[in-house]
Order: structure tokens, then sequence, then C-alpha cells
């Protein structure tokens, strides 16, 4: 896994149902588990912006569903704190499908990314319409 570390709000948790938002054919994905996460006993993997998980297809092409992938959030509805102190928080919680490496799937990005996600994965920034 690429993509420089950064500390956020964890907002997703495990069983999250997210939007797809890249045109690789699936629409609703779950949040299977988060790679690497090194959390306390018993409690459940949650992801934070920018970070890549393991997701399941739930609505999309028969081609998508049913299929275990990898996803990188790029908007969270949890407001998180950025270094100059300003709150900023999305309308919806959407990932986009990448390959383990962190090379997106699609060739489009449909709405804002948020600047952590891009400066930690470059191939969705170059992909991204909107940075916020």
């Amino acid at each position: 896994m690429k993509g420089i570390p950064g500390r956020q709000t964890r907002g997703i948790p495990t069983g999250a149902r997210l939007d797809c938002i890249d045109n690789t054919g699936a629409k609703i994905v779950q949040v299977v588990t988060v790679p690497n996460y090194h959390g306390t006993k018993r409690r459940y993997p949650n992801a934070a912006l920018g970070e890549m998980m393991v997701v399941t297809v739930k609505k999309g092409t028969p081609e998508t569903r049913k299929q275990l992938m990898r996803a990188v959030i790029v908007r969270q509805r949890r407001p998180f704190r950025r270094p100059d102190g300003t709150m900023v928080q999305f309308e919806d919680n959407a990932v986009v499908i990448v390959t383990e490496t962190g090379e997106t799937k699609g060739t489009d990005i449909k709405g804002p990314v948020a600047r952590e996600a891009a400066e930690r994965w470059p191939r969705i920034a170059a992909t991204a319409s909107m940075i916020v």
C-alpha cells in the first residue's frame, strides 16, 4: 500500500454503506475490514478519510456485485480538523475503487475529493475534477 500516512478522525465503521463515486460500475459498497488497523481488543475496525479499506459491492453492475475490492475514502460526514484549525465536513460518505497499489480502477470521479485523500493518493488527485 502506498500513500503518505495521515491522522484523521475515524468516521466510517465496519459495515457502513458508502456511495461509490467513480465509473467502475459500483454504486453502493459496504465496508468489510480495514487493513493495517491496529485498534483495541474487541473493537471493530473503522476507517478515516484517505484510508484504504476492503469493501464488497452491494449495488452495481452484475460483474462488480458480490466482489471484494479495495477502496479509498474521499469524503466523510464526520467533521475533522485540518492543521490550520478549520473544521471540514461533507454531505455524504464516498469512496473510490482502487487496486492494491492505489491506482484508480475508474477513469472519472464525480464530485469533490478531500485534500487529505488527494495528497495521500496521487492517482486519485490526478483523476479528481475538484479537490476541496
